[in-house]
């Protein structure tokens, strides 16, 4: 590859990774629970790493 296209390819990847990351965390946590306070807890949680995830991007 080029200059050019490494450079873009470079800047795709940054994204990618930081996408990739989210779906690969919560690949792991499927929804499946007897109770609506337990779904509760771990939607709760996902909304946790999201904003934690959120902050550390923002830096």
């Amino acid at each position: 590859m080029n200059e050019r296209e490494q450079e873009a390819n470079r800047k795709r990847s940054r994204v990618r990774a930081r996408v990739e990351h989210v779906f690969a965390q919560q690949a792991n946590q499927l929804v499946r629970s007897i109770g609506q306070a337990s779904v509760g807890v771990k939607v709760g949680m996902n909304l946790v790493y999201n904003i934690r995830r959120l902050v550390w991007l923002a830096g």
